[in-house]
């Protein structure tokens, strides 16, 4: 076969690529009938008599360079320009065809990149830190600085957190709306509420308490006050009519969170009320006292949370339905797909709760040595670092949805997550020392601490009671935890609360 024929063999290969199959089945006639072609010119040169730029030079150049049907070069007798000038035709036309072909195409690449994208072995910006779960075990059996253990496993349970999240997603995807709505509600906070049960089981119970009111003041002030923040800053004003706007979000959740925080509240005003009438009473029977106080308000916080999970997802599921905004009616229509099958998350589960559970008992051990060295409060220590260790990815996940105007998942994750460490996860920490570790554990928080939680709920409730939020709204959310923050910091609160207690007896 001479040269010649070969080109002419190649030319009419690479034109069949890009056109269809006719209905007669003629396949002649590729560059007049090519879908890179219109009205048989290529696109390019349809683009170019439409703008009326026909005549510009440079228009001329990359007509030229791009033109579907012919690339200067193909038939020269150099071999290296002649197999470059081919390999830029395939790529030409591959490029040009990708735009023809796209809308034909378009749902079988939104589920592959769906599929990609909910992938947190892929896209998860947490990953990274799984290096640090081997280094954090190293660093507890080989006893390094208690600095450094402390935060090397801080770091290393951020991401087993959101594989814990993924997990349970994974399992809650294969059940029914409301068995799947029940297994990421019991399953939401498992972090926090392994670390209290590891710190519970050392005797720190001040940790564990002030942990569990740091994880509710991290998400209804630090990442509620960053979603309005941030979301209210991107949509600050009204794209049409350029006046200021605010973001909505479900009215029947805010109420309902109102409700049940100020209740959380009031269990936990109760007993310190009470611990401070009976301030002449022998010292044994006032423990007693709130002893029983603390289990009985925990059992009906807890049949509450019961009957708060049947409200939402059995009875009333329509008032808490996020009103999600989609760009357009496709994606709307495409339904989330499990990546992985749910034995194999539930064995993901089972391990990363194994080692989230290693890394905190580590993480505990070193708080003791951190409070005698950097002359750091307990209470500072179960407030701030390490709610904010067991949420990060959740928190930075709310953040981003508000920032996409999707207002009611932002606030389903914040305000979820605060009402199950109120009704649930603390009540049962109460419960767990008493039936099981046989550990003090009271709903009877230090006075400066109720003080801080109640008006931190006064707060919220008036905020939050309206449906709507705006970028000033998340800014005192925000300074109010600062300020909080920067009380337990700089307060000597171990002493205060010694202090406190002595002056009540």
């Amino acid at each position: 076969m001479s040269d010649n024929s070969v080109n002419q063999h190649f030319r009419g290969q690479v034109r069949s690529w890009g056109a269809p199959n006719k209905p007669n089945g003629r396949d002649g006639d590729a560059d007049e009938n090519s879908p890179l072609l219109v009205n048989g010119n290529s696109a390019i040169d349809e683009n170019h008599v439409a703008n009326g730029d026909s005549g510009d030079s440079s228009n001329k150049t990359l007509r030229f360079l791009f033109n579907s049907v012919h690339t200067p070069g193909t038939d020269s007798p150099n071999i290296a320009v002649r197999y470059a000038s081919r390999a830029w035709h395939v790529t030409k036309v591959s490029l040009l065809s990708s735009k023809s072909l796209h809308s034909s195409a378009l749902r079988g690449s939104k589920r592959c990149c769906a599929a990609i994208a909910n992938n947190p072995l892929v896209t998860d910006y947490v990953n990274f830190l799984l290096v640090m779960v081997p280094l954090g075990v190293v660093a507890g059996k080989l006893h390094w600085s208690p600095t450094a253990v402390f935060t090397i496993n801080s770091f290393a349970i951020i991401p087993l957190a959101a594989v814990l999240s993924f997990a349970t997603k994974q399992i809650s995807m294969t059940l029914s709306k409301a068995l799947g709505g029940l297994i990421n509600a019991t399953f939401g906070n498992v972090v926090e509420l392994i670390v209290s049960i590891v710190a519970l089981k050392e005797g720190q119970i001040e940790v564990v308490q002030s942990s569990m009111l740091g994880s509710i003041l991290s998400n209804l002030l630090l990442v509620m006050g960053m979603c309005f923040f941030f979301g209210g800053i991107v949509h600050m004003r009204d794209r049409v009519t350029g006046q200021g706007m605010e973001q909505n979000f479900g009215s029947a959740t805010a109420q309902t969170t109102c409700s049940l925080m100020t209740l959380s509240s009031a269990s936990l005003f109760i007993p310190a009320t009470l611990y401070a009438v009976l301030g002449k009473v022998d010292s044994v029977e006032k423990d007693h006292s709130i002893l029983v106080l603390s289990r009985g308000t925990a059992i009906v916080l807890m049949l509450l949370y019961v009957l708060y999970l049947w409200f939402q997802l059995r009875t009333h599921p329509n008032l808490f339905e996020a009103e999600v905004q989609y760009n357009n009616e496709e994606e709307a229509e495409e339904p989330e797909e499990p990546i992985i099958g749910p034995i194999a998350a539930a064995v993901v589960l089972v391990v990363t709760t194994v080692l989230v559970a290693i890394c905190a008992d580590y993480l505990v051990e070193s708080i003791d040595p951190i409070v005698e060295t950097a002359h750091i409060s307990r209470n500072f220590i179960g407030l701030i670092p390490i709610p904010i260790i067991g949420n990060a990815a959740k928190h930075i996940t709310a953040v981003l949805m508000a920032i996409r105007n999707k207002m009611d998942l932002a606030m389903g994750v914040v305000i979820g997550s605060s009402i199950r460490i109120a009704l649930l996860v603390t009540p049962f920490l109460v419960i767990l020392g008493w039936a099981v570790l046989d550990k003090p554990m009271t709903l009877h928080f230090e006075m400066f601490e109720t003080v801080v939680f109640v008006f931190s709920m006064l707060v919220v409730t008036y905020i939050l009671q309206d449906g709507k939020s705006n970028y000033l709204e998340g800014a005192m959310l925000l300074g109010l935890y600062v300020i909080i923050a920067l009380a337990f910091y700089i307060g000597p609160i171990d002493a205060l609360n010694k202090a406190l207690s002595i002056t009540q007896r």
